[in-house]
């Protein structure tokens, strides 16, 4: 049983030399058929970067997380696939964490999660993340899941330019295939650092509102685009 690593980036110059050195340090090969970076077209550099890692394969792609993810689970020979963002540091042996929970019939789920940051909010939010709950899932806890099960549910939708890991994690609860593993991966809160912590975190809220009121892929979208700088 081994693992595909699979990271969508899109200008990720200032932390992907930072990851990939992490997870280097992080795994054990064994476990790991490969680590695959998907670039959405970045033009900061990122490229160069990541081809000076011998033991990682650079694939260009459309823009687009979704878009990028599932080209990258079309690429993936392992049997399972990790998802990750390109500023979330997972624990040391996450491979066999993974593992150790497919082999207990644990087909997908994520890590706990805690942010680079003292801020009180922050570590509550982060905190709140060794609960099952599914309000306290997000994209930045990674996400592990079985290739199988990946293919039966037709990957990530491509239609949503955000909101795409909300949509496969509910899809994995309304089946009760997801666990929350305890052990803590580490994010960075720039994006709280940029938009300010209050400002976002109302932002995030009303797309989580707006998608229960019905709103569609492209409605979520502007509102992100409109209101949140990346």
């Amino acid at each position: 049983m081994k693992i595909s690593i699979i990271i969508p980036i899109l200008n990720e110059a200032a932390t992907i030399r930072k990851l990939l050195q992490h997870l280097q340090d992080s795994y054990t090969q064994e476990y790991i058929a490969e680590v695959m970076v998907i670039d959405g077209g970045s033009t900061d550099g990122s490229q160069e970067i990541i081809n000076q890692f011998d033991h990682v394969t650079l694939i260009p792609s459309c823009k687009g997380r979704a878009k990028q993810m599932n080209l990258g689970s079309r690429h993936a020979t392992g049997d399972i696939l990790y998802f990750l963002h390109a500023d979330s540091f997972p624990p040391k042996n996450f491979d066999t964490y993974i593992i150790n929970e497919v082999q207990k019939h644990n087909y997908a789920g994520c890590f706990c999660m805690k942010f680079d940051s003292t801020h009180w909010w922050l570590r509550l939010a982060g905190w709140l993340t060794k609960f099952k709950s599914r309000a306290c899932r997000g994209g930045d806890q990674s996400q592990f899941i079985t290739k199988e099960l990946f293919e039966e549910l037709q990957g990530y939708d491509e239609s949503y330019i955000i909101y795409e890991d909300n949509i496969l994690i509910s899809q994995l609860y309304e089946r009760k295939e997801f666990v929350v593993i305890q052990q803590w991966l580490t994010t960075s809160a720039r994006r709280y650092e940029i938009n300010g912590i209050w400002r976002l975190q109302y932002h995030f809220w009303a797309i989580h509102l707006r998608k229960l009121m019905g709103a569609s892929a492209d409605e979520l979208y502007q509102y992100y685009k409109k209101h949140i700088i990346s």
